[in-house]
């Protein structure tokens, strides 16, 4: 976990990125962090049930319907509270979804320890952005 090799090769190789916890409330971390990535070339897929939309793109109510509408998913980026994390851990391992980043003050051991046994490439207590920023955009 954490690993700057796993950083790396989640910021190179992941396109498609669904947002578990995206808001299109202005201010917020998910949609600041999410519409600089979108900015970048990264397609953003909000989940949240408690929105129709953000940045341009229809939000879905899972990670399910979200997999369903994209086709594929290369990486679930997670903006919620840490007891929600072991259910996205079991959806994204049931979904086979390659990549599992927890952003920054998130931590949940144990359901990050059964990503990575699943083969699930993690990065857990980390901003996207700021590694993305440390890894060379400007």
């Amino acid at each position: 976990m954490n690993e700057p090799n796993t950083i790396r090769e989640i910021l190179d190789n992941a396109k498609t990125i669904a947002v578990v916890g995206l808001t299109n409330k202005e201010g917020r971390a998910s949609l600041g962090v999410s519409r600089f990535m979108q900015s970048r070339g990264y397609r953003i897929i909000p989940v949240n049930p408690k929105i129709e939309s953000a940045l341009g793109e229809k939000a879905y109510p899972s990670l399910d319907a979200a997999l369903e509408a994209a086709g594929k998913i290369d990486l679930v980026n997670v903006f919620r509270l840490p007891h929600y994390i072991p259910d996205i851990v079991k959806d994204t391992i049931r979904l086979k979804i390659p990549y599992l980043w927890i952003q920054e003050g998130i931590v949940h051991e144990e359901a990050a320890a059964q990503a990575e046994a699943a083969g699930i490439k993690l990065v857990m207590d980390r901003c996207i952005l700021k590694d993305r920023m440390a890894a060379g955009w400007v």
